[in-house]
């Protein structure tokens, strides 16, 4: 990275990533500066930790708040889409809608052309266009996770982190003495540490359809707690004696819940809403490789319709739960070329 001490602003969280991310630049020969945004009040800890790296690591930072924005962004559209029977990512939707546009606001205010954080992804150019293309690392390639950043985000991103393995980075903090050096991985939702998600929508106020369980051969089983209590996929807390172990197969409009049985959870076709295409132009009897969640294995698939607001395609062998919802994301090689929201699914 050639850089004749450009200016970079370093999304921070207190993390071993993001920490270790501020060292790489300035080692590149970036004069690095750092933010920390401040999504909610369970975000405290993590604002007082950046800040305390930052000491350490002798740069300047700032502390962005972005409370009422990630609030109506993030949190409200996630709480109504359990509510609607959907499997939300709230992180998919943070980053291009708060996280990234709050670090590019607060870097083009100081003049900084560069923004980088510490995910494991890296940026490549395309015949003109920026693209995201996978971490060296697989076991820990976030590539999934930036698929809805615009190219006027992607020109000017750093993510010195996508060339290393995750071992690497700690051993480099470890060197550098950071407290956060052994800290925990983050979490995936931020903003409900104890992880309970239903307790969580009903304080905000929202109110869970009830229905049935329906089995696999059509009885209806009696009622759940509501559906916000479950996701696609979901074998354990369903209180339920089958003779063998089900699963969460469909989340339905009226509220009722379908089961499964072990090799129903897999699915030959997804149709797309909301696409964002980075290599395009997608069209039909093209084919990729998807990933139908962040830890998935990537499948073969072709595109067997497109259109400015979905994108249909079937897979080269079944795929296992997909959940309405979460996004599934289309990689040419090692880049991400498109994505969207999953919204129906064809057995």
């Amino acid at each position: 990275m050639e850089t004749g001490k450009k200016r970079v602003l370093v999304g921070m969280s207190g993390g071993v990533d993001s920490s270790v991310c501020v060292e790489l630049l300035r080692q590149a020969g970036y004069q690095v500066e750092g933010a920390v945004i401040r999504f909610s009040p369970a975000h405290d800890a993590a604002v007082a930790a950046a800040c305390e790296t930052a000491q350490q690591l002798q740069v300047p930072i700032q502390v962005l708040d972005c409370q009422e924005e990630f609030d109506q962004q993030v949190v409200l559209p996630f709480c109504a889409d359990y509510c609607a029977g959907r499997t939300p990512n709230p992180c998919i939707i943070c980053n291009p809608r708060v996280k990234f546009k709050a670090l590019c606001r607060a870097a083009d205010l100081a003049g900084i052309p560069y923004i980088a954080t510490g995910h494991y992804a890296r940026i490549a150019k395309n015949q003109g266009f920026f693209a995201v293309q996978k971490a060296v690392s697989e076991a820990r390639d976030q590539s999934y996770m930036l698929y809805r950043l615009e190219q006027s985000v992607l020109s000017r991103l750093l993510l010195p982190l996508g060339s290393y393995e995750k071992a690497a980075i700690r051993e480099m903090a470890r060197q550098k003495q950071l407290s956060c050096a052994d800290a925990p991985d983050s979490q995936e939702i931020c903003f409900i540490p104890d992880k309970d998600y239903a307790s969580y929508i009903a304080r905000r106020g929202y109110s869970s359809p009830q229905g049935s369980f329906i089995a696999p051969d059509g009885r209806r089983l009696g009622p759940h707690k509501g559906i916000i209590h479950y996701t696609i996929g979901q074998r354990k807390g369903l209180g339920l004696s089958l003779n063998q172990p089900a699963f969460v197969r469909r989340i339905c409009e009226n509220g009722d819940i379908l089961l499964g049985f072990s090799g129903q959870e897999y699915y030959c076709g997804i149709t797309l809403t909301d696409p964002v295409v980075t290599l395009g132009p997608i069209l039909p009897q093209s084919h990729y490789q998807i990933k139908v969640r962040s830890m998935a294995k990537p499948v073969g698939c072709t595109v067997t319709a497109v259109s400015e607001k979905q994108i249909q395609l079937v897979f080269d062998q079944p795929a296992r739960a997909p959940a309405p919802g979460q996004s599934a994301v289309l990689y040419n090689g090692d880049l991400v070329a498109a994505g969207g929201f999953i919204a129906q699914l064809e057995e």
